[in-house]
C-alpha cells in the first residue's frame, strides 16, 4: 500500500490550494482516509477525514467552512480543497488511510503518505 500526497506549494493569505492523495494497492481493510498537518515545533493535528464507502466527512473546527474533502473511488484518490488560507495553515500536510471510519487520532491510521508542504504568507 502506498499513499502519495501532492499539490502543496506557497500561496498568499486568502489564496487556495488543492491537495491530492493517491492510494495505490488499496486492498486493505479500513474505510477512513484522513488529512493531518504538522507545523514546525508543533504536534501533528487532525484536519479532516472521509469514508470511502458513504463519503461521510468530519472537519476540525479550525478549517470548517474553508476546507473541503472529497474522494474519487474510481481513481482511489482523496482531495483536499483549501480556500481562504491563513498563515496559521502553514504546515506539512499528510494523508493517512486504513482507519475504521473517520478518526481524529493519528494512531488509528495504518498507512501514511510522505507529506506535502503548504506555506501561506501574510
Amino acid at each position: 500500500v502506498q499513499l502519495q500526497a501532492s499539490g502543496g506549494g506557497s500561496v498568499q493569505a486568502g489564496g487556495s490550494l488543492r491537495l491530492s492523495c493517491a492510494v495505490y494497492g488499496r486492498s486493505f481493510r479500513g474505510d477512513g482516509v484522513g488529512w493531518f498537518r504538522q507545523a514546525p515545533g508543533k504536534e501533528r493535528e487532525f484536519v479532516t477525514g472521509i469514508t470511502w464507502s458513504g463519503g461521510s466527512t468530519y472537519y476540525a473546527d479550525s478549517v470548517k467552512g474553508r476546507f473541503t474533502i472529497s474522494r474519487d473511488n474510481a481513481k482511489n484518490t482523496v482531495y483536499l480543497q483549501m480556500n481562504s488560507l491563513k498563515p496559521s495553515d502553514t504546515a506539512v500536510y499528510y494523508c493517512a488511510a486504513g482507519s475504521n471510519g473517520i478518526s481524529s487520532y493519528y494512531y488509528d491510521y495504518a498507512y501514511w503518505g510522505q507529506g506535502t508542504l503548504v506555506t501561506v504568507s501574510s
